[in-house]
């Protein structure tokens, strides 16, 4: 990066500067935790000549000290955990409305507030690419794109069918209700990417007017641009940009990256194992349950982790599940188990 010649391409440079802030990022916590341990060391050693209410004192300053400490070496603990080939990188994430008619469009609507919420939450950038409304409330399907380090990483955890039940609000006898959407999640890949070539001869663009509030011309002009891959059927749409330049590049990366995983997934037992883990969007293949009514729990039947504050993970509170599925997921904690490991 010193080098005199450096700046001469800019898009090489971004991605140099890129590919730096990853690693001091992956370092300087690592350093600093182990400063922050020979700090805790030294002042145990100091401690133990001081007065029995010298040594109070500092043994409470050292609880707190450690606890803040315990949280950082945890977060850098799950960064070890994503060490997929494109952890690191953004991620596509589609949510389809499944088995209930108004109330699961509802839900997948539900479901595109906590994630944005939740990406929010992390410092992340989520841009809704394409979106399909439902017939009486809600939403049959959405693409979003979330921009930050290790987004899919952590969003791949997700993945999955996600069941809801709660008392209908379009029920006008207050029954109770079951719903189900399904989350999918595939890592973006750049457009001028080497790991996938597609030949011009087999996607067809089409072009349509974009939907939504209008402005000067969005909804005069066919900004919105439609994707089909013609040897896998595979369709992508972008609508979110207003220039059809913009939204025929975001498509195209959209369908590399939809590509790309579905060769992964015929290719590879790991991808595999993950994309049968969706199953139908139906009873019996949900991964968390989400229940409203006749009591109030959230439970992700994976990991076993579970809350009773509801309005909290519909908030964005995802973490403690996320962070369960990655330790879950640990080859170290499945040899050693998890009380081992915490002790």
């Amino acid at each position: 990066m010193a080098a005199d010649t450096f700046w001469n391409n800019r898009e090489q440079a971004q991605k140099l500067i890129d590919e730096a802030n990853t690693l001091r990022n992956k370092l300087e916590p690592l350093l600093q935790n182990e400063k922050h341990l020979e700090d805790f060391r030294v002042m145990v050693e100091l401690g133990e000549g001081e007065p029995p209410e010298a040594q109070l004192k500092l043994e409470q300053e050292l609880e707190r000290d450690l606890k803040k400490f315990f949280n950082g070496l945890e977060a850098m603990e799950l960064r070890v955990f994503l060490n997929g080939p494109h952890d690191k990188n953004n991620c596509i994430l589609t949510i389809n409305s499944g088995a209930g008619g108004t109330e699961a469009c509802d839900w997948a609507n539900m479901l595109l507030r906590m994630y944005q919420r939740w990406a929010e939450s992390r410092g992340w950038e989520v841009e809704v690419t394409d979106a399909l409304p439902g017939e009486g409330a809600g939403i049959k399907s959405a693409t979003i794109l979330i921009q930050g380090e290790n987004a899919y990483g952590f969003c791949k955890a997700e993945r999955g069918v996600h069941r809801l039940v709660r008392i209908s609000p379009f029920d006008s006898n207050k029954r109770r209700h079951t719903s189900f959407a399904s989350v999918d999640t595939i890592a973006e890949l750049e457009e001028n990417t080497t790991e996938i070539v597609i030949p011009p001869t087999e996607f067809r663009v089409d072009t349509f007017r974009s939907g939504g509030k209008g402005g000067q011309n969005v909804n005069k002009v066919e900004t919105a641009v439609r994707i089909t891959h013609i040897p896998t059927g595979l369709v992508v749409a972008s609508q979110a940009q207003r220039s059809q330049h913009q939204n025929r590049a975001t498509a195209m990366t959209l369908l590399l990256s939809r590509i790309f995983a579905q060769r992964q997934d015929a290719a590879k037992a790991e991808m595999e194992r993950f994309y049968g883990e969706k199953g139908s969007v139906s009873w019996g293949n949900q991964i968390r349950s989400y229940v409203f009514q006749p009591y109030r729990m959230v439970k992700d039947l994976r990991t076993g982790v579970e809350t009773s504050d509801v309005q909290g993970v519909m908030d964005g509170n995802l973490d403690p599940y996320v962070n369960g599925w990655l330790r879950a997921g640990c080859p170290l904690k499945r040899m050693q188990g998890v009380q081992d490991v915490e002790e």
